[in-house]
């Protein structure tokens, strides 16, 4: 089988709009929550990408992009730089871009239902093209020039996950020689917030995975993104790939709108493996959606005992109690934790996990970053609607 490999990253987030910060401030734990600076007064708090920094030098007006576009073409800048294309693309008919993005341009949308209802003002020209789910795409195949196929896959909190499956899947069928892959989301709009905060599923407090006592997921935003290409690619072009991705497995629980359900859990990381050719006793490190509610950590628990059988479940850790949980860029940037993982041979932590919880008596990684040799590692997804995905990732250097 063509064996598919990762030649770039690159990010755009609240704890670091580069890699290298980004990894960082997991390893410590350090996230970056404030008050929702769309709802002062409210108590919502959210990690947000700070300041305009990230916007340098890509040439891209507020005035023409959704926030979550902007975020997109940042990352996938920094990540074909890292991957050697920033001088340009060889046969762009032949580069794909396959984004995650749960609902679109949700920023814009908000400002102009306020121009319309408050103001009493038609909606900005540009409305349609801001607010629609495939802009990001749309953008990152124009900054970028790759005429390839370009869509979005939209499926809440696994977006970005079936993304990156998807792209590995068309570069194994031939289609394309390089994939732009990741996903991006800016959902921390006024209007959005609330609706999430209606769920009763938002900590006031702190988001802690896997913990005794928590009480919910925070919000976040921003983009990961990866460029994936075929191993004789990224060979014929003088690289020496290091991460490969291995295996994708996916499923639908026809179940629930939102309680999680453990066989489609168990099924998709099942389905993962068996595509990488490998058993559950392979994998090293598991990278959690864990996503602070109680009902996800204790299923997500539930899940990996059922996959490991009677192996213990190899250490697992969540990091959205840093970046928070950026719904459909969330898959893109636990894959890129989980890559950096690998190439630098440390596990990152859970972070706020202040008390163990009985019902997720796993090895959670509390704290403090593990060093300890990867070879194999996972990386789940489990979104509302049932929708579950895995990944997973090899380290090309233990061959």
């Amino acid at each position: 089988m063509t064996r598919i490999v990762v030649s770039g990253l690159g990010i755009a987030s609240p704890i670091g709009n580069d890699t290298g910060s980004f990894w960082q401030s997991l390893l410590t734990g350090s996230g970056n929550f404030k008050e929702a600076s769309a709802l002062p007064g409210k108590g919502i708090r959210v990690a947000e990408v700070q300041g305009q920094s990230f916007m340098e030098g890509l040439g891209l007006s507020p005035s023409a992009c959704d926030r979550n576009a902007l975020f997109a073409v940042a990352a996938a800048r920094q990540a074909l730089t890292t991957a050697g294309l920033d001088a340009g693309l060889p046969r762009p008919e032949r580069v794909g871009v396959i984004l995650g993005n749960s609902a679109g341009g949700q920023c814009s949308t908000d400002e102009q239902y306020a121009r319309l209802y408050t103001q009493n003002k038609r909606p900005h020209p540009m409305t349609v093209a801001k607010v629609m789910v495939s802009s990001s795409a749309s953008w990152v195949s124009m900054t970028s020039g790759a005429t390839g196929p370009c869509f979005v896959t939209s499926s809440a909190c696994a977006s970005s996950s079936h993304a990156i499956g998807t792209a590995m899947q068309f570069l194994r069928a031939g289609l394309v020689d390089i994939v732009i892959a990741g996903g991006t989301e800016a959902p921390l709009s006024a209007g959005t917030l609330l609706a999430w905060d209606a769920m009763k599923i938002m900590s006031r407090t702190a988001c802690r995975p896997f913990a005794l006592g928590r009480d919910g997921l925070m919000l976040g935003e921003g983009a990961g993104i990866i460029v994936l290409e075929t191993e004789a690619h990224a060979r014929d072009r003088g690289l020496i790939p290091k991460i490969e991705v291995a295996g994708f497995g996916f499923s639908a629980d026809a179940g629930d709108i939102v309680a999680p359900n453990l066989d489609g859990m168990t099924r998709a990381m099942s389905l993962a493996l068996a595509d990488a050719g490998l058993q559950a006793g392979d994998v090293a490190y598991i990278n959690a959606h864990g996503t602070g509610t109680r009902a996800n950590d204790r299923a997500e628990t539930q899940a990996l005992k059922r996959l490991f059988g009677d192996r213990p479940v190899p250490p697992t850790s969540s990091i959205k109690g840093v970046t928070g949980h950026a719904l459909g860029a969330a898959g893109a940037f636990e894959a890129i934790a989980t890559i950096m993982a690998i190439e630098n041979g440390i596990a990152p932590p859970t972070a706020n996990f202040d008390a163990a919880d009985p019902e997720c008596d796993i090895d959670c990684i509390p704290h403090q970053g593990r060093a300890m040799p990867i070879p194999v590692a996972m990386s789940n997804s489990f979104a509302f609607g049932g929708l579950n995905t895995a990944l997973v990732f090899k380290d090309m250097r233990s061959n």
